[in-house]
């Protein structure tokens, strides 16, 4: 065959012109191919195609690896791997150049440089010794490297890896895992640190677990916040609210999201310094929220982001649904926020009689009613509901359920939210009914936790200080990470991982470098972790079970049941060791009303009650599957329990196509990798109503539409979801064309920093 002739001379990293070294291409080529499923020579040719006269040595290396990563297909996914291994020669190359003990063989002096540079935590010198950090050198297992796909590996270098002060490489992926875990390993007893280090290090390198995007990123950092998000609950009154900005504007500054609950406010028209028909709203409250998500970002690395929450009793709902639509005036939209509704079981069973709904302004029902309505759920929600009904001197506007049902799926069709939260479900099955209720969620919509609002109450005077104190409220923070069931597939293996996985993120709780002073009061008093998964279709796919198909839920039953009990047994034991979180006397876990709930009967699960109630619960809330988006793509697994958006597609980031082939993808279990929006959502709500009955909290569950979805069948997939328990829903993933083979991805709006 004949080669296409290529350069005589290249510019090296130096500047000056060199002769072409064809071996040394060549031989990068077949090191990046050996023991796959590829030709090396094809890829030669195709790259030589690109190389011109003069060019620069680092352009022939993106060359190789643009050209490998165009070449996978469902008939050749190994050239992702090829890919992956033709940048991690580069990133091998250049950290080595510029900071040459970033190489495995010296990991003390790489830790001494880091924090030197301000890059790493202080603490990683000063609390373990030389021999200690040697020891975790040591351990490194740059074989690992080779787990990672392109588009993994890509995302790990460009957005989690750390740099120098002049911006240079400074890490290796393994060096990323193991100061993450020499970092959560500072939480341990001096004796035995460095073992634990190691448990967390091969959990993290073995891609069998991800953590959260905030633990990703600052785990070994000086900044040290490392929790994906929080939910705030607004109080009605100028400074709390003022004050619930300024905390989101913090939380943001730090890298988190943020989830806000706006159901206290007052409506438009309402009293306001006992003025009639002045209030203002919730919708410039909305706004303002807006546009300090637009002008605090994340880190410099994201916008802000925050989901505003809003009963669907209230009187600006309408306004409400519409804040993100092209319709209407401009002056009350938001586009930058993430609109969600709570909804009440009395809601749907208006909708079931096609009976009236009718809206209230929450300061009236207040001043009228000497109750407020959204602080209660369930029974007494409804007797309340009923006693506004009845009172006369209550304004309020009537619609039929059924329209504003409609509303409500206007929007979601057009915008893909608000994001819908069934509250009386939540809060039965809240384990910490006793110290609280649930009013929303967070922007990803698994967090299910006690909340309530911090209310400013005096100033006080010392010479020119001026002191504010405030009565604190329960500010939700999520502590997150994700089980790879990709990797982590066996019942031995969750057995192994999971109690590892549970004592790091109580490490994260100890750790935590939190900005409002309310979140860490709430993280003390729950210690609340949210365990999730990724890689679910995939696992399904490893175990030849259909997502159609009555094997899936059971299946999935088993599954759940199984990483549940793992979980609450891993986190009971932990309380024996570090006691118990402040308020599990009298909680669901305490009496054993959780287990009765769930009808966990066996004799298993017996003693396991019994063991909780004499050992305790290290943490008030275990369990919720965050949506994995940005970690799954790191583990090379499917994302959270969604289905693979399509067997084979494309994704642009930043002009820079990327092909995705999905995990373990072959012509014998091409037909059980169905996409998104070829899946019978049915089906997918199914699935979802057995695995929460295993969830304290909740899951980041997404509903997604075929071209034929009619207005009948949009409204029963909510109304199944309510109907069979799930707790919330998160996007309506509207596409109006059904996905090709080489379809390319949709672009979302999505949380990252929530992303586990």
């Amino acid at each position: 065959m004949q080669l296409i002739a290529p350069p005589t001379r290249v510019t090296n990293r130096s500047g000056q012109r060199v002769p072409i070294d064809i071996g040394k291409i060549r031989a990068v080529i077949t090191q990046a191919c050996l023991n796959l499923a590829v030709d090396p020579l094809a890829l030669e040719l195709d790259a030589r195609l690109h190389f011109s006269e003069g060019m620069a040595t680092s352009s022939i290396q993106d060359i190789l690896v643009r050209v490998a990563n165009e070449k996978v297909s469902e008939e050749a996914p190994d050239w992702t791997y090829v890919a992956a291994r033709l940048l991690l020669h580069d990133w091998y190359e250049e950290t080595q150049r510029v900071h040459p003990v970033a190489a495995y063989h010296d990991y003390p002096a790489l830790v001494r440089r880091l924090v030197d540079d301000g890059r790493y935590n202080s603490r990683l010198l000063t609390e373990y010794s030389t021999e200690e950090l040697g020891h975790m050198g040591q351990a490194l297992r740059p074989d690992r490297d080779l787990l990672f796909n392109y588009p993994g590996l890509k995302h790990l270098r460009d957005r989690y890896a750390l740099h120098t002060a002049e911006n240079e490489e400074a890490e290796l992926p393994q060096h990323i895992f193991m100061g993450i875990a020499a970092f959560l390993g500072l939480a341990e007893e001096p004796r035995g640190r460095v073992d634990w280090v190691l448990k967390f290090y091969h959990v993290l390198s073995r891609l069998q677990i991800t953590m959260a995007t905030p633990t990703f990123a600052h785990a070994r950092s000086p900044q040290g916040q490392l929790s994906s998000c929080f939910v705030d609950t607004l109080d009605d009154s100028l400074p709390g609210i003022f004050d619930s900005l300024h905390t989101f504007a913090e939380i943001s500054q730090n890298g988190g999201g943020m989830g806000v609950y706006l159901g206290h406010l007052r409506s438009m028209g309402s009293t306001a310094r006992s003025y009639r028909g002045v209030g203002s709203g919730v919708i410039p409250w909305v706004r303002l929220f807006n546009d300090t998500a637009v002008s605090v970002n994340q880190l410099g690395q994201r916008a802000g982001a925050v989901s505003l929450w809003l009963d669907i009793w209230h009187k600006d709902i309408v306004d409400f649904f519409d804040v993100k639509s092209n319709n209407g005036d401009e002056r009350r939209k938001a586009r930058d926020i993430f609109p969600g509704v709570t909804i009440p079981d009395y809601f749907y069973h208006c909708v079931e009689r096609d009976a009236l709904w009718y809206l209230f302004d929450p300061h009236e029902v207040e001043l009228i009613m000497g109750f407020n309505l959204e602080d209660s759920w369930g029974e007494e929600w409804d007797r309340r509901y009923q006693a506004c009904i009845e009172q006369a001197d209550l304004s309020r506007i009537a619609l039929p359920a059924l329209e504003v049902m409609a509303l409500l799926l206007r929007s979601l069709y057009e915008t893909g939210s608000p994001f819908v939260f069934h509250r009386d479900t939540v809060n039965r099955a809240n384990p910490n009914k006793h110290a609280g209720m649930v009013y929303s969620s967070n922007l990803c919509t698994e967090i299910a936790q006690n909340q309530s609002s911090t209310r400013r109450t005096v100033h006080t005077f010392e010479g020119d200080t001026i002191r504010t104190e405030h009565a604190a409220g329960d500010m939700v923070v999520c502590n997150l990470s994700s089980i790879n069931l990709g990797r982590t597939n066996t019942p031995e293996l969750l057995a192994q991982v999971i109690p590892i996985q549970v004592r790091m993120l109580d490490n994260v709780i100890t750790l935590n470098h939190l900005p409002v002073p309310e979140a860490v009061r709430t993280n003390l008093r729950y210690r609340a972790i949210g365990i999730g998964i990724s890689g679910y279709h995939q696992h399904l796919v490893q175990k030849g079970i259909a997502w159609e198909s009555d094997e899936h839920l059971r299946y999935s039953d088993e599954l759940f049941e199984l990483i549940n009990y793992t979980a609450i047994a891993a986190s009971s034991d932990l309380a024996t060791e570090r006691g118990s979180y402040q308020l599990f006397a009298g909680s669901d876990w305490d009496t054993g009303e959780y287990f009765t709930s769930r009808r966990y009967i066996s004799d298993q699960w017996k003693e396991l009650r019994e063991r909780v109630h004499a050992q305790g619960m290290r943490h008030g809330y275990l369990m919720a599957i965050a949506p994995t988006g940005s970690t799954s793509v790191i583990a090379g697994s499917t994302a959270g329990i969604d289905p693979v958006f399509e067997a084979v597609y494309t994704e642009e980031k930043k002009g820079f196509v990327i092909r995705q082939v999905a995990p373990g993808l072959t012509p014998a279990n091409r037909l059980l990798y169905q996409g998104a929006h070829r899946v019978d959502q049915q089906w997918s709500i199914r699935a979802a109503a057995v695995r929460q009955r295993h969830l304290d909290q909740s899951q980041s569950f997404n509903l997604y539409a075929s071209a034929d979805l009619d207005e009948s069948a949009f409204l029963n997939l909510y109304y199944q979801a309510w109907k069979q328990g799930l707790k919330n829903v998160y996007y309506f993933r509207n596409m109006t064309e059904e996905a090709g083979d080489q379809a390319a991805a949709p672009a979302y709006d999505s949380c990252e920093s929530c992303q586990a």
